[in-house]
Parts: structure tokens; C-alpha cells; sequence
């Protein structure tokens, strides 16, 4: 049985009873449409915690004015029935006026300085922002003690871990490893916008991300290997924002650097853009 709670006093309340009987709390943020890769975050969270809500949220403040807020998929009764099988306890279901009272023209927001300026944060001017946003009020609404996030969105992760840090939310903060298909392409709400014909070509971004792991590690120079990322993306169709090695502050390594890695891909394949990344440890 799961709850559906559609109002701020009842959610605090059925959190707050909880917490009166010691049980811990765990919280995961979703926009909804959500596939396996969603309700393993929800298994990941029953591990650390006694309890578990997750949310459902289009956040408009994280949508760029020629993105897809409009047609970003809707799918509530799926939402609540998969989160029920996964052993989900609360569905959180707020509306835009509960989320922001004011108005998403008028709210408070949130800008985390550094890892927003590149990449995801350049390509989507303000998308940080908006997720800063709707985060810390989420935070503030559900009170959990740990929150789950999918590695595949890294620099969204990124941008929490630093959120967490620098406000000092009592909460912690762990990490769901990226689900993917048989073909290695990542789960994602927006693999139902490609075509047949995409989907066939999507999986090339995975194996990209293992080509620049492998010529990091062979001591190709860090901008011949991102130039012929970018070059093989587009060779099989892709439009790329970017194809990077960076570290996992989204600083930018020098050649030939061990330690811990990022592979980071963001390409469009016709109207939808897909990205995705790979975490390696190259030691010298």
C-alpha cells in the first residue's frame, strides 16, 4: 500500500509520526514517467532508511523556454502503481502552487557558483538553478534523513552534493548506479521520443564513453581524445553538446592525470537530447 499526498500539512505529518517512532526516513525526487532506473533508487533508499517517499514534480523552473516542459510526460497512476511495487510508503504530489505559493516567476531561487557555469549549465542556462530550487524546498517539505540521486544525471549530482554541503542540510546524500538496456543505452523518460531509427543508434554513446575512457588510459591527450568523441557521435548522426573528460568537480584534468574520472556526453539525436557518462579510476 502506498500513500498519495497531495498536501504539505498531511505529508508533514505522516513524516513526522514516523520520526516519533525512531524510523528514518528516505527521499526520492522524481519528475514522474518513471522506469526501472527510478525504482531501483527507491530499493537503493529502503536500504538506508525505514521509510521511504518519493516525489513527482515537473519542475518548470528547470525547463529552458525551447525545452519540453509542455509534452514532458505525465503518467501519475503508472508512477504511484511502480513505486508501490518497488515498496515505496508516500507519494508526495504537490502542485505548482504548493511548490511555489507565489508564482515560478516569483519564487526564491537557488545558484550554486562553479560546477553550473559549464557543460549541462552552459548548454541550459538557469536548468541548475531551477533543480537548486525545487531541491531545497523538497528538502525542507519531506524533513528525510537520506535523499537518493541517479548517477546518470552526474552534474545534477554534482550540484546537490555541493547544495548539501554548503547550506548544511541535515540530510545525506547517496548515489543510485545508472540502469541501462541490454545494448548499454541509459534509461531515461526521454528514450520513448526516439524513433525506431534513433533507438537503434542511441547505444553509440555508451560505447563512445568507453573509447575515452580507453584512450585516457592509452595517454591520448585529452583534447585529440574529446575531438574524436565528438567527431564519432557525430559520424553516426548525433548533434553533441559536449564530450568531455573531466574530475568528479567538473574541473578539468591535465594530461595524463590518475585518479578519479568523469566521461560526460550530451548529444541530441533528432529532437531529443540524451546524455550519459562513465566513472573510472586511472591509476599511475
Amino acid at each position: 500500500m502506498i500513500d498519495v499526498i497531495d498536501q504539505l500539512d498531511a505529508l508533514r505529518a505522516r513524516v513526522n509520526a514516523w520520526k516519533r517512532e525512531g524510523l528514518r526516513v528516505g527521499f526520492v525526487p522524481t519528475m514522474g514517467n518513471l522506469h526501472a532506473g527510478h525504482f531501483s533508487l527507491v530499493e537503493l533508499a529502503r536500504r538506508y532508511a525505514d521509510k521511504v517517499v518519493a516525489s513527482v514534480f515537473v519542475n518548470p523552473t528547470q525547463f529552458g523556454p525551447n525545452e519540453d516542459f509542455a509534452r514532458y510526460p505525465r503518467t501519475p497512476q503508472a508512477d504511484a502503481a511502480g513505486l508501490r511495487a518497488a515498496g515505496c510508503d508516500a507519494l508526495w504530489l504537490p502542485s505548482v502552487e504548493a511548490m511555489y505559493p507565489y508564482g515560478a516567476d516569483h519564487a526564491v531561487r537557488m545558484h550554486v557558483p562553479g560546477i553550473t557555469d559549464s557543460l549541462d549549465g552552459a548548454s541550459r542556462p538557469g536548468h541548475f538553478d531551477g533543480v537548486a530550487t525545487v531541491v531545497s524546498r523538497l528538502f525542507n517539505q519531506v524533513q528525510a534523513d537520506v535523499a537518493v540521486f541517479g548517477r546518470k544525471d552526474y552534474q545534477q549530482l554534482a550540484v546537490i552534493r555541493y547544495l548539501v554541503r554548503d547550506l548544511a542540510f541535515p540530510i545525506e546524500i547517496l548515489a543510485g548506479d545508472t540502469l541501462r538496456e541490454a545494448d548499454g543505452l541509459a534509461m531515461s523518460s526521454r528514450n520513448q521520443y526516439l524513433t525506431a531509427h534513433q533507438r537503434s543508434i542511441a547505444p553509440t554513446i555508451h560505447r563512445v564513453l568507453h573509447a575515452m575512457r580507453a584512450a585516457w588510459q592509452q595517454g591520448t591527450l585529452r583534447s585529440e581524445l574529446e575531438a574524436s568523441a565528438d567527431q564519432a557521435l557525430r559520424n553516426a548522426g548525433f548533434v553533441p553538446d559536449y564530450a568531455v573528460i573531466r574530475r568528479p568537480d567538473f574541473t578539468e584534468p591535465v594530461d595524463g592525470e590518475g585518479g578519479a574520472l568523469v566521461a560526460l556526453i550530451a548529444a541530441r539525436l533528432g529532437t531529443t537530447r540524451l546524455i550519459d557518462n562513465l566513472e573510472f579510476d586511472f591509476g599511475i
